[in-house]
This record gives C-alpha cells, structure tokens and sequence, in this order.
C-alpha cells in the first residue's frame, strides 16, 4: 500500500521588487494598492514536477543543498502550503516535526499546550490525560508544567514540541532538521526513538544534511536541487550521486 504519493508537484513563490522595511512604507503601500497601483512581482518555482512515492514500511530521505526545496516540499505534506500544481495523497495519520513549537500559545503553560496540540492532532481528552505524563518526562520538563511557555528557554520549548509530535501515535513522521537541534542526550534519546518507529513500521520522511542520518533510517532517498527532482531511489545510490555533485561544484 502507498503511503504517500507525489505525482507532478509543483510550488512557486511572488517575491514582490518593492520592498519595506518600516510600518509607514507598508501604509503607503496599501493606500497605493487602494488606488489601483500594481506592484511587479517575481515568479520563483520551489519545486517544479516533483514525482515519488512510498510504500508502507519504507522511510524517505530528502537531501540537497540549501534552497532546493527540501523544506517546501515537506510543509506541502503537512498541508501547511498548498501546491500550485500535481497531486499530493497520504494515508494515515501525519505528525509534522517542522519548526517546533509552532502552533504552541506564549502565554498557556507547557500543560495547557500539550492539550491543545494533542487535541488538534486529533487525540482524546481520556487520552491526552494518560500520555501527559510521559510527554514531560520525556521532554525533561515535568517540573515546568506548570510554567507558560514564555518563560522557558527555546531549547526547553523545542524538547517540548518534539515529545508532544511523536506521543501523538502518527502512522507518518515530517522531520526537518530537528534531530540537529538539542543537546546531545537529548539527540540520542530522539534517534532511539525513530529506531523504536522503524521497528514498529512507521514511515519516516526526513529532511537532513546528515548523510550518515539518512544512511540509517531512510530506504530510499529523493535528491533535490533548485526545486527539481534529480533523483530518486535505493539510499545509497542516490546518497553517492550527491556526493558526486558536490565534489565536481
């Protein structure tokens, strides 16, 4: 069974030529808008007819130098930006570990959070109740329960972040880069637990300038560069095809 599969994907951006910097020069600009003045806006394509898919069991690793659209194409899985072009299908729950945090409040505590985005991914209240608990522990916080968001460090807010997504039981993982974050206990206690995943037959879909990372966890690979798909398959070969790259740039 397919996992996820991406036929013809394509995504641009409008990078407006006119630039502000201060509130009064984003004033002047809307009122100009209001009197029918267009401003020229450049078309960049972040992906452009982006093709793969993944079957159940299998892992993807997502490689490429920065700015190829590695990150775009994982929000687009998320259904966070949708595609301007192609076709995007998941089967199964989807837990986005992306800019962590994101979607926490400030000002509710690091309990009230975890309710929150717990509810959101679509857990039951009897359920949240039982893994409260267990997300603190494993975020090194339970002491901070009680503390809002704002008070702690953006490390304590990313562990947070990064044991509310995987206490969420999800069928797929988005990871982007956050396994580079984090003090190194924290590093080894989030590899183990992608290892617990793998075992278990979760799919894992991870952006990573780690090689060696995707090596491990990642069947197939899917090598990106300037939005376009250079390639795509076994790890290993796909891995070596961008070392080549580098090395002859």
């Amino acid at each position: 069974m397919e996992v996820v599969c991406v036929a013809d994907l394509w995504k641009k951006f409008k990078i407006p030529h006119e630039r502000r910097t201060t509130i009064l020069e984003n004033i002047a600009g809307a009122l100009q808008m209001l009197a029918g003045k267009t401003f020229i806006y450049e078309e960049f394509w972040a992906l452009k007819e982006v093709n793969f898919h993944i079957t159940s069991g299998e892992s993807l690793g997502v490689i490429g130098e920065n700015g190829s659209g590695k990150s775009t194409l994982l929000k687009i899985l998320a259904k966070i930006l949708r595609p301007d072009k192609g076709k995007v299908e998941t089967n199964g729950r989807i837990a986005p570990i992306l800019e962590l945090g994101v979607g926490f409040h400030p000002e509710l505590t690091a309990k009230e959070n975890i309710l929150v985005y717990g509810t959101i991914m679509g857990l039951k209240n009897s359920e949240l109740k039982k893994r409260l608990d267990p997300i603190l522990q494993f975020a090194g916080l339970e002491r901070f329960r009680d503390a809002k968001l704002k008070n702690l460090s953006s490390g304590m807010q990313m562990r947070l972040g990064f044991s509310v997504a995987i206490e969420t039981d999800p069928d797929i993982f988005l990871v982007d880069e956050a396994l580079a974050v984090g003090d190194f206990e924290f590093q080894q206690k989030c590899l183990s637990k992608f290892k617990e995943f793998k075992n278990e037959g979760k799919t894992i879909i991870l952006v990573s300038h780690g090689l060696n990372l995707v090596r491990e966890f990642c069947e197939k690979t899917l090598l990106l560069s300037r939005g376009e798909m250079i390639s795509f398959g076994e790890t290993e070969k796909v891995v070596n095809e961008y070392l080549k790259r580098v090395q002859a740039a």
